[in-house]
């Protein structure tokens, strides 16, 4: 079992930065491709960025290439996403999910675990 605990979340204002954390309590963190989506209200959940065991290969929404960067700290089990250059669209319920099979992906269904959130309000 994997459990995952967001923080970071918060008000920021556009154009500001903000760094979400995902502590995952597994051992084998290290084995888990590691994901971030979001949901805003009214809208379905969204991919963001993923990254791989390794930390070697990652992948991004279009919406948030080049403003957004996911990393991993496999020896602290922890997954991050800075985020920079934020805009009210940005503003969610942001996700953490961790995918035991190897494979990034950005089809939410194929991660097996998920954490409560952390909400990220962006305002202009």
């Amino acid at each position: 079992q994997v459990q995952l605990v967001e923080s970071g979340g918060g008000l920021v204002q556009a154009g500001g930065s903000l760094r979400l954390s995902c502590a995952a309590s597994v051992r084998t963190f290290s084995s888990n491709v590691m994901g971030w989506f979001r949901q805003a209200p009214g809208k379905e959940r969204e991919f963001v960025a993923t990254i791989s065991r390794s930390g070697g290969s990652t992948l991004y929404a279009d919406s948030v290439k080049g403003r957004f960067t996911i990393s991993r700290d496999n020896a602290k089990n922890i997954v991050y996403l800075q985020m920079s250059s934020l805009k009210p669209e940005d503003t969610a319920v942001y996700y953490c999910a961790a995918r035991s099979v190897i494979g990034i992906t950005d089809y939410g269904s194929r991660y097996d675990y998920w954490g409560q959130g952390t909400q990220v309000t962006v305002s202009s």
